[in-house]
């Protein structure tokens, strides 16, 4: 099996389609990228900025280069020396355009009797055989503009067929509508009614069911064709918690790639492990995210923070935004899974309804797989008995209903395999879509993948965890900032720093409610940390980013009920970050005071990503600065020349400062990569480097077998201190070469204030290791 030492993520689109990629190659190589990672490349929906609404799984996608295109990328990494990792998509296609997805308007056009019925996830008896599609307004006569044209039925500029036979001269578009295999429905009515499994509450993404085999087949065909013929080499999965049966997915796909490197975009909670028995080299990065960003947060800031802000604890919060989603978007769901309770169960509907709700908001983790992680739904099941202690004898009805192995060999039902695939909806949408954009005490640690109430992680754990990272899963992947990131790695580095001033932040933070008053305690001070964190940053995107926020967080203003007053006032906050002398000059003299420290924070955790066990990641971009926002800010066009012209620079000039350019960020990526990909012996295993001294605790440092990595945390204490003073680390006997500075070290007891004198940062090179 080929792995890589290295990736680097591109955004494929029509606007930087796969010819653009392969001229982009001999840039990559140069910067010392090991593996081209292209985002989804197979057909999508028209238009579609990120390519996960695949509307035809068998040919690559015509507005993102087509096969002419893939080949070419290959082409250009196999002369660079590059392999090629592709996100693909399992899970569900997209179908807000039936006319673009043969496989969904064969569906609507032929009904349960159809093959593709085998296909999508449709529960037929919800609705007398009829699949409910939500497009309709709101208007009281929104059937009575259906009308039949060229054979099809319009309804605006939407598309259906119609069944054979069931048009007729002289009908009207809604006797037509009466007669089809679907039924378009008020939209509003997809999150209680809806009878197709989606992914997550996205109506225009309806699931597939791959643990058919002719589904896998097909839907695969063009994948297989990539390894058949050579020209992929890995693949990332995205999203396996929705599928019916992971395993078994990723058994079948090994056999299809001939057992290539594949990685699952899985979100491990605090404390979970992925199943051993999974067919993969490990996760896409993200529990590698939340460890690294908490080594960079001031303990000694927690109290005041938490303090700071009127929110409740963050277990008892997400209790509340995860029942929220049971009993809001997600109910349709919920009650698909109480009409599979068996009448034996003799549980009355609606309480079995309720209390599979309960269960679902009391999953610790996303999802178990059956019969592993039987401990997390008896968890669910305890939590949920003393929260609603009237459930009591229902919830322990259905324990055994839910986990079919609970008393012994058992056989997975319906039921159960569906209560799986829904529970990790209902974490993402409770926790990552909602209680991330509420919890609002120190909003870089609100990560997707990260626990936000675990504020930091002090050295010695941290060493423990790459030490068990180096035993476990040396192959997964490690990032930083994804196309699925709430904030980019450059923007939770500087409001890290505010931990290390949490006084100041905290009595700035009132001063700017009196003067931009956003009138939401809890989502003022996400706004505000998210602005400096990107400050400066144009006011287009700081609105964009202020409207998704608010909404998301829904609960001063929503995505379906817009609070226009509340919205007004936030809108005129913003304003007043850029045209109210007060307001800029706070924003303005507290980014200034962290800004240093900000970039010595991204140096760090940037140099401690590239070097640390596992296969790290580059997003596409962020070897510059790069001061992201939530998508569809983090997938702006990329300036590469720009970067080319520093990577040339750098290569011929000198150590650049840390400062304003970026240019001292793209150096450690390019002297880290490098040495990664041209000395891979130097990264066989991992040793903690211990130090000493009044500043111990700002220095962290491991040796991986002849790389030995040194790098500054919580910088603006240090700072504000008597700096490194008679701070010592034991480096390994030998003799060094810094690949950042240049500089000579020899080894033994260093001063930090020698290694660290020009740099925050150091990559030592043993000269004479073996």
């Amino acid at each position: 099996m080929l792995t890589p030492k290295s990736t680097y993520r591109l955004q494929i689109r029509s606007e930087f389609d796969l010819h653009r990629a392969a001229a982009l190659v001999p840039y990559l190589h140069d910067l010392g990228v090991d593996w081209v990672y292209l985002s989804p490349i197979l057909t999508a929906e028209k238009g579609s900025g990120h390519g996960y609404d695949v509307t035809d799984p068998t040919t690559v996608d015509p507005d993102r280069g087509g096969p002419d295109g893939l080949a070419a990328l290959s082409e250009a990494a196999r002369a660079a020396g590059l392999g090629v990792l592709v996100d693909i998509v399992p899970n569900h296609m997209g179908i807000e355009t039936p006319a673009d997805n043969a496989w969904w308007w064969q569906l609507l056009a032929e009904g349960r009797r159809s093959r593709m019925a085998e296909a999508f996830d449709v529960d037929w008896d919800a609705n007398g055989g009829r699949i409910r599609v939500p497009v309709l307004g709101d208007g009281d006569d929104e059937l009575d503009q259906l009308a039949v044209v060229d054979g099809e039925l319009r309804y605006y500029d939407n598309r259906f067929p119609i069944a054979e036979g069931t048009a007729h001269p002289g009908d009207t578009g809604a006797e037509v509508h009466a007669r089809q295999h679907y039924e378009l429905v008020n939209w509003r009515r997809a999150d209680t009614e809806l009878n197709y499994r989606r992914f997550f509450g996205v109506n225009t993404l309806a699931g597939l069911r791959v643990e058919v085999p002719w589904v896998f087949q097909e839907s695969h065909s063009e994948v297989k064709r990539w390894f058949d013929e050579g020209v992929v080499d890995g693949l990332r999965i995205d999203h396996p918690d929705g599928l019916a049966d992971p395993k078994g997915y990723l058994e079948d796909l090994r056999t299809l790639t001939g057992g290539a490197y594949v990685l699952v975009e899985k979100i491990l909670e605090p404390g979970e492990k992925l199943p051993t028995d999974w067919a993969t080299e490990g996760t896409t990065g993200y529990d590698a995210l939340a460890d690294i960003d908490r080594l960079f947060t001031d303990p000694a800031g927690e109290h005041e923070l938490t303090q700071s802000v009127p929110v409740a604890p963050f277990h008892e919060m997400i209790h509340g935004t995860k029942r929220g989603i049971t009993d809001g978007i997600l109910r349709s769901e919920v009650l698909r899974l109480a009409r599979l309770v068996p009448a034996s169960a003799g549980l009355d509907a609606d309480t079995a309804a309720d209390a599979i709700a309960e269960l679902l908001t009391c999953f610790p983790v996303y999802r178990s797989y059956l019969p592993g992680g039987a401990e997390y739904l008896a968890d669910a099941v305890r939590d949920a008995q003393v929260r609603r202690p009237d459930l009591a004898d229902t919830l322990a009805a259905l324990h055994p209903l839910l986990n079919p192995f609970l008393d012994g060999p058992g056989e997975l039902t319906e039921l159960a395999r569906r209560f799986q695939q829904t529970s990790g909806m209902v974490m993402a949408k409770g926790v990552e879509d909602t209680a991330f954009y509420r919890y609002s005490r120190l909003v870089s640690l609100n990560e997707v993948g990260a626990d936000p109430s675990i504020f930091s992680i002090d050295p010695l754990e941290l060493h423990r965890r790459l030490l068990e990272r180096q035993a476990e899963s040396p192959l997964a992947m490690t990032t930083l900032s994804t196309h699925d990131t709430k904030r980019s790695e450059d923007t939770r580095s500087r409001i890290s720093v505010l931990s290390e001033l949490a006084g100041e932040w905290t009595g700035l933070l009132g001063r700017l409610e009196e003067l931009a008053p956003i009138k939401d305690p809890t989502f003022a001070p996400l706004l505000w940390q998210s602005l400096i964190g990107a400050w400066p940053l144009s006011r287009e995107r700081a609105h964009a980013y202020a409207e998704k926020a608010s909404r998301e967080a829904d609960s001063s203003t929503h995505w379906t009920a817009p609070d226009e007053g509340f919205e007004r006032g936030m809108h005129d906050a913003v304003d007043a970050a850029f045209d109210d002398a007060a307001v800029v000059s706070l924003i303005s003299g507290l980014v200034d005071r962290i800004r240093q420290a900000g970039w010595s924070n991204s140096i760090g955790l940037k140099l401690l990503q590239l070097t640390m066990p596992g296969v790290p990641d580059v997003y596409q971009g962020t070897e510059f600065w790069d001061t992201s926002l939530v998508d569809p800010d983090n997938r702006r066009e990329v300036d590469y020349d720009a970067r080319r012209q520093v990577l040339t620079d750098i290569d011929f000039g000198a150590l650049p400062p840390v400062g304003e350019d970026a240019h001292a960020k793209l150096l450690v990526v390019t002297r880290a990569l490098k040495l990664r990909r041209d000395r891979p012996e130097l990264f066989t295993g991992y040793t903690a480097i211990t130090s000493s001294g009044e500043a111990a605790d700002h220095v962290f440092a491991f040796d991986r077998g002849g790389a030995v990595t040194l790098i500054t945390r919580l910088p603006y204490t240090l700072a504000q201190g008597e700096g490194w003073g008679d701070t010592t680390l034991e480096l390994p006997e030998g003799h060094y070469t810094c690949a950042l500075t240049g500089a000579s070290v020899t080894g033994g007891t260093v001063r930090a204030a020698d290694l660290f004198s020009t740099f925050p940062a150091a990559l030592l090179v043993q000269e004479d290791a073996a």
